[in-house]
């Protein structure tokens, strides 16, 4: 198993764990029922967990696809910024799924409160992994590019090369 192909194991987890997580919560939330909630708070801890995975292992898969035809470094950057943007505020939401799990369990007052935020960095996160997931598809997918430009090395008169080139500037 080679790096890009370990960075595409694991780099769906913190988006797809991220919804069923928000649709967990709310029912939790809805029902309020604590073993509901607490089944949520799981999934975004391990939706943290699996995203820091695939913050580890999106590197290696960059340094192997970013010369290949068609791909170009513009889009790879562009996926990258939005994925360490998405990480932080999943790491955030891991955190207060962890505090909001355990202030459920040793019945704390403020455990309300504590699902409410979590629920609300859960929406942002899920918000921001629409963007990420489609940046990363859109690397090896060129169909679902927006201007459905192809970027090959050595060509800089595509607009996604052009972005990248003032960028560097």
């Amino acid at each position: 198993m080679n790096n890009a192909h370990l960075h595409m194991v694991v780099n769906h987890f913190p988006i797809i764990g991220t919804f069923f997580g928000i649709g967990i919560l709310i029912t939790g939330i809805f029902l309020k029922n604590n073993s509901i909630k607490n089944t949520a708070y799981v999934l975004f801890i391990v939706a943290a967990i699996f995203g820091a995975f695939s913050m580890g292992t999106g590197e290696g898969a960059e340094e192997m696809v970013e010369d290949f035809p068609n791909i170009g470094k513009a889009i790879i950057h562009e996926h990258e910024e939005l994925a360490e943007k998405f990480a932080l505020v999943l790491y955030v939401t891991g955190v207060f799924a962890l505090i909001s799990l355990i202030a459920t369990v040793k019945k704390f007052r403020l455990a309300k409160i504590f699902s409410f935020i979590t629920l609300v960095l859960a929406l942002i996160s899920g918000i921001m992994s629409i963007n990420v997931g489609t940046s990363g598809g859109e690397i090896r997918h060129t169909e679902i590019r927006e201007n459905n430009a192809v970027s090959v090395p050595g060509n800089e008169n595509t607009p996604v090369e052009k972005e990248y080139k003032n960028l560097e500037e």
